[in-house]
């Protein structure tokens, strides 16, 4: 029998700050954020429009304090995790909330509020490091089509 699967991957970009919060028995800290992913879709007069729609996401990470620093508002992220259902009840009334609880983080872009300085290494042992912007390295000199004789044409 196939088992289920619940796997969400995302690139979007916060729409407020994260928020570092520690559990009261001393496990380990969990960031709390939220990212808008947009859709563009077309409209009745043949413009085309934004559709935001907005998750709210949750991290464990050792790292969690280090993280949160570059978790700001506008920041473009990926991330990969699985949704989980909270339920709970207020005054006889069933509530739920639906989350993503990431397992990987990549940084993307930078914030709106000007550039921000990635981190070295990788920011947890679930992530890859974040690409560093390299120069791509130049192609060789090719000899074009016109330079070759017959006699250099090994078919």
């Amino acid at each position: 029998m196939p088992s289920d699967m619940n796997v969400v991957v995302l690139t979007g970009r916060l729409t407020r700050g994260s928020e570092l919060r520690y559990p009261q028995n001393g496990g380990t800290p969990s960031l709390r954020f939220s990212i808008a992913v947009n859709r563009n879709r077309r409209g009745a007069d043949g413009s085309w429009t934004e559709d935001p729609s907005f998750f709210d996401c949750v991290y464990f990470a050792r790292n969690a304090e280090a993280m949160s620093q570059y978790l700001e508002k506008g920041r473009q992220v990926a991330i990969q995790g699985e949704l989980r259902q909270n339920r709970w009840e207020v005054d006889g009334q069933q509530r739920s909330r639906v989350e993503i609880f990431v397992n990987n983080l990549t940084l993307l872009g930078q914030g709106q509020g000007g550039s921000v300085q990635r981190p070295q290494q990788p920011q947890t042992a679930y992530s890859p490091a974040p690409h560093q912007a390299q120069a791509a390295p130049s192609a060789p000199e090719m000899a074009g089509p016109e330079e070759f004789q017959d006699d250099n044409i090994p078919f």
